[in-house]
């Protein structure tokens, strides 16, 4: 799909996540109606509201984790924070729309929804969303952290727990965003020839996708193991601004958490295993598709699909960690989805790492097949 015809799509789906991202926001006073509580129990108006927080403008919301933004509203300097946290949330919107658009753009062309690339289209927008998010509230964390009035305390930490403030209201306001892009891009792409499908050696690919997803794994078997990972959070020090990275490092580096069997029943932790390795599965098989379905297999296409894919392995054990967990029947059915958008700070980092990874291996593998072959062909055709 040409630039001219996937902007369109692209754009639809920026503003239209903006839009709804806004609306929710603005939603959350609502909760705090004399009325909302006969609706939700407590529980649930206090997790809606957390999901909320992130994208309201009203700073009496505590959008960053230990309090509203703002202090007494009668005092100049609170005046002045309530400007800072507004711009901040100004910032906010501004980078959720590029950072989708510019995601977007280069999916819809990469994976265009023609000749059976639809369902892959619309998983990958739905995974970017999350992200774009993700990237929105940590670029503009350093104004809401400001207008607390208290920056210099603690930033980085403070850092860290606003990149895991996205909340899931993002992942179910991607999944409609992504819907609807795909249905304005088949529509701009009508009249255009459909891209042809890469055929690409399967060894070369099911080689990439093992490398993409040992990257993976690095992060979610090797650094999320409760020793390791307590290294990681304690073992940097600092100073000043800059001190206590730990929880910072954690956030970007850790896709999820586990140790060894200890007391627990060794059925349960092999249940809490099986998810984690259902995440790798998810990974390795999207990154074995992905090279079919890119129309041209570029750095960008492989690196933002790798992201997806991991995205999309977290939603799915987020989802079952919670299923299984018994905390449902405790906190109430809005806690089924509380855990959606964990550990997409990791997905990124390690998705670029997974992503590079298996587009080196998949340019490598298919240099040696041009070299071993008789013919001189790399063993990459495209069929109609």
């Amino acid at each position: 799909m040409t630039y001219r015809r996937a902007v369109i799509p692209a754009l639809v789906g920026g503003l239209l996540i903006t839009l709804l991202l806004w609306w929710a926001g603005s939603s959350a006073q609502a909760l705090q109606l004399r009325g909302a509580g006969g609706v939700f129990d407590i529980d649930s108006m206090n997790e809606l509201r957390r999901w909320l927080a992130p994208w309201s403008y009203d700073p009496s919301v505590p959008s960053l984790p230990g309090g509203p933004a703002g202090g007494d509203p009668a005092s100049g300097a609170a005046t002045r924070y309530t400007d800072l946290y507004r711009t901040g949330m100004q910032i906010r919107f501004v980078v959720v729309f590029a950072v989708f658009v510019a995601g977007a753009l280069l999916l819809v062309r990469r994976i265009p929804p023609t000749r059976g690339r639809t369902p892959a289209t619309v998983l990958a927008l739905w995974a970017w969303g999350p992200v774009a998010g993700t990237l929105a509230v940590t670029l503009s964390a350093p104004w809401l952290i400001a207008s607390r009035g208290n920056g210099s305390y603690r930033l980085l930490p403070q850092l860290a727990g606003v990149a895991a403030s996205s909340g899931p209201v993002v992942v179910f306001v991607s999944l409609v965003t992504a819907l609807l892009t795909v249905a304005v891009a088949r529509v701009t792409a009508k009249g255009e020839e459909p891209a042809a499908r890469q055929s690409v050696p399967p060894r070369a690919a099911r080689l990439a996708a093992s490398v993409g997803t040992a990257a993976i794994a690095l992060s979610l078997v090797v650094l999320s193991y409760e020793r390791v990972a307590a290294a990681i959070q304690t073992s940097f020090g600092g100073s000043g601004l800059l001190s206590e990275p730990g929880d910072l490092l954690r956030q970007w580096l850790l896709l999820g958490g586990w140790s060894g069997p200890g007391t627990a029943p060794l059925g349960d932790w092999l249940l809490y295993r099986a998810i984690d390795a259902l995440v790798l599965a998810v990974v390795w098989w999207a990154l074995r598709l992905l090279p079919g379905m890119l129309t041209r297999t570029t750095v960008p296409g492989v690196v933002a699909g790798a992201i997806c894919a991991t995205v999309l392995g977290l939603l799915v054990s987020r989802l079952l960690l919670t299923a299984i967990d018994g905390t449902v029947g405790v906190w109430g059915p809005v806690h089924l989805f509380s855990r959606l958008g964990e550990g997409v700070p990791a997905a990124v980092t390690f998705g670029v790492v997974a992503g590079l990874a298996a587009f080196v291996t998949l340019r490598l593998a298919q240099g040696r097949r041009t070299a071993g072959s008789p013919e001189g062909s790399d063993g990459v055709s495209v069929t109609e």
